[in-house]
């Protein structure tokens, strides 16, 4: 995607930091759109709140290049405080006080009385108006959610940071907190980025998606492009449940249990992408036997291992499947081909059986 630089909220440049030598961001380069709200996404350790802290200048990079909004706040010789970069910032564990009350706790962040139009504007937008007189221990998890959102758009920052916000919310609430979140960063019209290790949590409400693996930014795209379209085997593994094969390409083409496929030009061992919902069961497909289930209720993943040892997870509906039945399973799309070596470091997966994850 290019982006105008008159339109640019975020540009890195080549980020690197370290910590005691151990590398946590390896050139880091990213853009990231006025107005859009953007997610890093990637396991624990990998680096995306490094990035977050870079960007919000509690960390200093050892080499690159930082600007917000045509401003360069990290450069050689240059670091802008944070109080200075216009940044909110929402915590994994919300830091609220206590001993205040929901007015008093968003009021800190603009240094002010609770009576403040800023206070006042920001619980009004996070649809907490009344709100302001109750103690934090009387709120529920989304409520408390919505007051650290609330007190980081009080001040009315240019870009707003969320570390891992939905991370301490029960599974029930996740999702409807989070759709609350993106409508309230929507209609401050606030440049967000939101970090995270929850691939639902990143596909489900940010604009665009950087996935980020030891340290470095391996694809950046829409949601359904880092999908269905993987750049990496890492990629593939973490964003979503999918099948990953390793085979040998020759004559532009990959053999699968399904039959040949084209692969992309390049040199190289392939990867073949499935993903379990492009699997199905189908009387012409081939053959092979469950051997173990997980029931969801509105669907479920069966794992089958074909008659020529290959193991496939299939998602079908929740018609009951025990083990050891016979089924045949075909392909609903062509799969993924991506034209890269499988990680040295997943070396001992045997052919033409998914690398373990």
């Amino acid at each position: 995607m290019t982006v105008p630089h008159d339109d640019l909220a975020v540009r890195a440049e080549s980020l690197a930091c370290s910590y005691d030598a151990v590398p946590a961001v390896v050139d880091l380069s990213l853009e990231v759109v006025s107005g859009e709200l953007f997610a890093i996404l990637g396991p624990s350790g990998c680096g995306k709140t490094t990035a977050l802290r870079l960007i919000a200048g509690f960390e200093r990079p050892h080499a690159g290049r930082l600007t917000l909004f045509h401003d360069v706040v990290a450069a050689p010789g240059v670091h802008v405080p944070p109080e200075r970069r216009g940044v909110g910032l929402v915590f994994q564990d919300y830091a609220l006080f206590p001993h205040m009350n929901v007015g008093e706790n968003v009021a800190y962040g603009v240094g002010a009385r609770a009576s403040d139009p800023r206070v006042r504007d920001a619980l009004a937008l996070t649809g907490l108006a009344g709100f302001a007189e109750r103690r934090v221990h009387e709120l529920s998890g989304g409520e408390q959610q919505r007051v650290a959102l609330a007190r980081a758009l009080a001040p009315r920052p240019r870009l707003l940071l969320l570390d891992e916000p939905f991370s301490n919310l029960d599974p029930a609430l996740r999702a409807r907190v989070r759709a609350e979140v993106r409508a309230i960063v929507k209609r401050a019209g606030t440049t967000a980025i939101l970090v995270t290790h929850d691939q639902e949590e990143a596909l489900s409400i940010a604009d665009r998606v950087a996935f980020m693996w030891r340290g470095r930014i391996e694809q950046v795209g829409r949601p359904n492009q880092v999908y269905e379209r993987p750049a990496t085997v890492h990629a593939a593994e973490f964003i979503g449940d999918a099948n990953i094969y390793r085979t040998a390409a020759r004559d532009g083409r990959v053999m699968t249990p399904w039959g040949e496929y084209p692969a992309p030009a390049g040199q190289g061992a392939s990867v073949v992408v499935v993903r379990p919902e492009d699997v199905e069961l189908r009387a012409d497909g081939v053959p092979g036997t469950v051997e173990a289930r997980e029931y969801y209720g509105h669907d479920q993943l069966l794992h089958v291992r074909l008659d020529d040892g290959t193991h496939v997870r299939v998602r079908v509906g929740p018609r009951v499947r025990t083990d050891g039945d016979r089924v045949a399973l075909a392909l609903r799309a062509a799969p993924t081909v991506l034209a890269v070596p499988p990680d040295p470091a997943d070396a001992s997966a045997r052919p033409n059986d998914p690398l373990e994850r």
